[in-house]
């Protein structure tokens, strides 16, 4: 038997980039200035930047040097057949938009699909997913079992749907009523907890049930196809190509932030299998985005995405991915921090309504939480709770979301095993003074996606 040796990174470093440690007294200033949101620190500021995973990965010497081959034709460039055909390949559909990043793409297919008095159901939908939705007027649903809401339940896929809460919707609201259903894939909001693709064959067949339209949100779709391969029967020896297509080939429209498992730093794909729905996502994509064979992408970009789409799926990088971020799992268990179980791909998730019990939830748990981070180790994360999704009543009063969490997204191939060893640590001085941390009142909030810009005032 081979022993358990230290995890080391798949690739060496060919380029630095400086970071710089600064005092905690200066944090709590600027915090402090920032409204107490990370969002609006400047990133100089940061020592690790844990806020998101998305557009933040480091590029491979073969992504660089396909940016050196970028056709900038305005239409029909060298770059957009190559991404094309690519894309083709993976998803099996025939229609492919080119858009910035993905909530372009989810504001052209929703901005289609939605209205008022039109319902959208998921797993879950994330914060840019939902606001896309809701901004049209219509409403979005999630569907997620008590079971997998429990963060302390090891499941294999927590990030299934409940497919007797989805039909309840169904026919509540009538299936004409019914825009699409979204499977998002892993589930971001649910602690980035993979998808079976059992659970997407039933979304598959209750769709055709009721004649639905079944759209694969798969910003993550690698990372998902890692966990179907470990852990579900009979995908053993499949590549996680191979389990990725199977799941797009049940499919009728894939949306994706390439920013995350295309690794780069900017870039979207809608790819549809309908023609009429692809024509007038086309028209919305030209008016708003760019021309069709470009979509707001430079050909680089497009050169760069063609190359992350074929890397993202390596073995070794895969194993490392997973690994890596159960290595952080693991080392804050061991110190009591009460996270979301399993580990998912991309983040750990942290319970902070369990983790400052002395803080509300009206007071923002995860916030402080955020804060905490940041004042004591120049540490930037995000929080997904009542901040994000948090609503109000029609007397004003708070309607929290089912769980608080923190989320520590972890950019890829960007940061060695000591700098996680660093997060690892700081943690302790955070465990330590916990109980003297405050809770927050929101002093500014916009009326969609308050977390970007919302500010606060220490409790």
């Amino acid at each position: 038997m081979t022993r358990q040796r230290t995890l080391a990174e798949p690739f060496r470093i060919k380029m630095v980039e400086p970071v710089r440690m600064t005092t905690p007294e200066y944090r709590k200033q600027i915090l402090r200035n920032a409204g107490y949101n990370p969002f609006l620190l400047r990133s100089d500021d940061v020592y690790i930047d844990l806020l998101t995973d998305s557009g933040t990965s480091a590029m491979s010497d073969r992504q660089w040097s396909a940016m050196l081959l970028g056709d900038e034709s305005y239409a029909g460039a060298s770059s957009w057949e190559k991404l094309e055909t690519e894309v083709k390949d993976l998803t099996g559909m025939h229609y492919v938009l080119p858009t910035h990043q993905g909530r372009a793409a989810e504001r052209i297919l929703y901005g289609q699909l939605g209205g008022k008095g039109k319902v959208f159901v998921s797993n879950t939908h994330f914060d840019t997913t939902r606001a896309n939705i809701e901004f049209t007027g219509a409403t979005a649903f999630d569907c997620m079992s008590d079971e997998s809401l429990d963060i302390d339940l090891e499941l294999p896929f927590k990030g299934d749907m409940d497919i007797a809460q989805a039909r309840q919707y169904i026919l509540q609201y009538g299936p004409e009523n019914v825009a699409a259903i979204v499977l998002t894939v892993t589930n971001n909001s649910a602690g980035g907890q993979p998808v079976s693709m059992a659970n997407a064959r039933q979304v598959r067949a209750l769709c055709d049930e009721f004649g639905i339209l079944l759209v694969l949100d798969g910003c993550r779709i690698a990372e998902n196809a890692y966990f179907i391969k470990h852990r579900e029967a009979n995908y053993s020896d499949k590549s996680f190509r191979e389990i990725a297509q199977e799941m797009l080939s049940i499919s009728d429209a894939f949306i994706m932030s390439a920013k995350k498992d295309a690794l780069v730093n900017m870039g979207g794909l809608l790819v549809l299998r309908d023609k009429k729905l692809a024509e007038k996502c086309t028209n919305l994509l030209i008016i708003s985005e760019g021309f069709a064979t470009y979509g707001g992408l430079s050909g680089r970009d497009m050169e760069a995405m063609t190359v992350g789409l074929q890397e993202v799926f390596d073995m070794d990088y895969l194993h490392y991915r997973i690994k890596s971020t159960e290595y952080l799992g693991k080392h804050l268990q061991e110190k009591g921090v009460p996270l979301v179980k399993p580990f998912g791909g991309h983040a750990i998730y942290i319970d902070a309504k369990n983790f400052y019990d002395h803080i509300p939830v009206h007071e923002f748990p995860g916030q402080a939480l955020v804060c905490d981070l940041y004042e004591q180790g120049a540490i930037r994360c995000v929080e997904v709770g009542s901040v994000m999704f948090g609503k109000y009543d029609a007397q004003g009063n708070h309607i929290a979301p089912k769980s608080e969490l923190v989320r520590l997204a972890i950019p890829r191939r960007v940061y060695t095993q000591s700098h996680i060893d660093y997060v690892i640590d700081v943690f302790d001085d955070i465990i330590e003074n916990k109980h003297q941390s405050t809770g927050f009142k929101i002093t500014y909030e916009p009326p969609f996606l308050r977390h970007f810009t919302a500010t606060f005032q220490r409790l």
